[in-house]
């Protein structure tokens, strides 16, 4: 009864089970290497009863494959109890198909037998899996070096790019002084004092000033979203301008005056009344 179930067992294996003697000779094989057999032309038949098995692994040694010395080393050592168990891996390919194969060499335990099973076990699909894991890694692995170098030379052309904005600012702020103030001042120098033409060459001169200092790129840099109006206004207002004077320079009514300087105080934040806006204008500096 007891035969009956092991032999049950052994043949709902997957893995190919063949028992060997002392001489390496297969003397039994379970389902799956019968199976395989007849599938696929081993010697000795589908069963491979009476086949050499230390034979077979000495003519794939003489095909140059490496792994028939070893299995033959394997199976001399646990037959003479030196190794209690040999585990290798090996390639079995044909001209359409690629396979490996897991081998394992047990001693049979039996005190009257001196003999070794035999295990192959079709491993396929997880060294299939390891080859695709290996393509993905080394594809990332290539593309990460590519984004690495496109990240350094995107990294170099912005260090180009502020370079160059640097120089550029650098050379119109001297443009503007040594080019365009002078010209302004003898403008002024030239005109009527109190004049409403005084007066705007004041503002020109003003805002040219504001454009070689911080405070426009300051107001700016608060993302405030001020309307040219608005930022014209605070402009103004920072030069010490009154609500009636800038009426007049842009001639608009105060109503509209008083109406731009209420948006601004509420997108400077500058909502306590108590805070004054054109000391506000000027800490941007």
């Amino acid at each position: 009864m007891k035969s009956s179930i092991y032999e049950v067992i052994v043949n709902s294996l997957s893995a190919h089970v063949a028992l060997l003697d002392s001489r390496g000779i297969i003397i039994e094989t379970n389902r799956a290497w019968r199976q395989y057999g007849a599938e696929n032309g081993l010697q000795g038949g589908r069963d491979s009863i009476g086949t050499n098995y230390l034979a077979v692994c000495e003519t794939a040694m003489a095909g140059g494959e490496e792994e028939g010395e070893l299995v033959i080393i394997g199976i001399q050592k646990v037959l003479a109890g030196e190794l209690l168990e040999f585990v290798t891996q090996y390639p079995c390919h044909s001209p359409t198909r690629h396979r490996w194969f897991n081998l394992r060499i047990l001693p049979y335990l039996s005190e009257k037998e001196h003999r070794v099973i035999v295990v192959h076990e079709d491993i396929t699909p997880i060294i299939l899996s390891q080859e695709e894991l290996r393509s993905k890694e080394e594809e990332l692995r290539e593309k990460s070096e590519q984004l690495e170098e496109t990240n350094i030379a995107l990294k170099i052309l912005l260090e180009h790019r502020d370079r160059d904005l640097v120089a550029l600012e650098q050379r119109m702020t001297a443009n503007i002084r040594e080019l365009v103030l002078p010209y302004v001042e003898k403008l002024k120098s030239s005109t009527r004092k109190k004049s409403r033409e005084q007066a705007l060459l004041d503002i020109v001169e003003s805002h040219l000033n504001d454009i070689v200092t911080p405070f426009l790129n300051r107001l700016s840099s608060l993302h405030l979203l001020l309307t040219p109006q608005e930022l014209e206004v605070a402009t103004l207002v920072r030069q010490g301008k009154s609500s009636q004077e800038l009426a007049e320079l842009m001639s608009v009514s105060l109503s509209t005056i008083s109406f731009h300087r209420k948006n601004l105080r509420s997108k400077l934040g500058l909502q306590d009344r108590s805070r004054n806006l054109r000391t506000y204008l000027l800490s941007l500096e």
